[in-house]
């Protein structure tokens, strides 16, 4: 894609917004609304059509996760959204991530995290951040309470796919998946792909949230890898 995306920043901090939008803007990335509560976000959603939507979980009037499930209703053309939290304080990020989010960021991210984070979810890929987001799925994955579930029948996959399931899971990369199931990632990608058309779900974040729903992977089982930190990985 040529074109800068086009970002609506959804926080009722006026200092947060300004600084992820001076952060955007000198990446050449376009903030093209700002909202205070999740009711302005889903309306300015509406009116500007952006790419990318940067959504604060705890705001007035409609928090981040009711506006993040009016947001995704599964129409056409419809934004990414990537759930801004403080991480310890935010106990509903894995519902937003069941709602369709593509991912998460923590509040202190780096500017150059946070611009690459906008464009890697722009593309159509998963914001599947390393440890991080590992911890937050095993913390809330088993906790059923109000959380949109997304349980799926995992009958439809191969055992090859179930395999790919639980690797992927547990926080492997593609690389990592082609080194340990010793595929070629090209082959490794495949799987990734097909298992997502099977259980209907839109990217590696609601997979992940699948294989601890159904209990393929067990939230007090420990990661087979472990990554630094870093820039977003790309996900099919």
């Amino acid at each position: 894609m040529t074109e800068p995306p086009r970002v609506l920043l959804a926080d009722d901090q006026t200092l947060v917004r300004t600084g992820f939008r001076m952060i955007l803007g000198a990446d050449g990335i376009d903030v093209v609304a700002e909202a205070t509560n999740g009711a302005e976000a889903v309306e300015a959603v509406r009116r500007t059509r952006p790419d990318v939507v940067l959504m604060d979980i705890r705001m007035p009037e409609m928090d981040g996760l009711e506006a993040t499930r009016r947001i995704l209703t599964g129409a056409p053309g419809e934004p990414r959204v990537i759930i801004l939290t403080t991480f310890d304080l935010d106990r509903y990020v894995y519902a937003a991530l069941s709602a369709g989010a593509s991912g998460f960021l923590l509040k202190d991210v780096t500017p150059e995290y946070l611009a690459a984070a906008v464009r890697t979810v722009r593309t159509g890929d998963a914001l599947l951040a390393p440890a991080i987001t590992r911890r937050l799925v095993r913390r809330f994955a088993q906790r059923g309470g109000d959380t949109a579930s997304l349980h799926r029948d995992l009958a439809s996959l191969t055992p090859r796919e179930l395999e790919v399931l639980g690797l992927l899971a547990r926080g492997l990369s593609n690389a990592e998946l082609a080194a340990r199931l010793h595929l070629a990632e090209a082959t490794v990608k495949t799987h990734v792909a097909r298992i997502l058309a099977k259980l209907g779900l839109r990217d590696r974040v609601q997979a992940v949230i699948v294989a601890y729903e159904t209990g393929l992977v067990s939230a007090g089982e420990r990661e087979t890898a472990q990554r630094p930190a870093g820039r977003p990985q790309a996900r099919p």
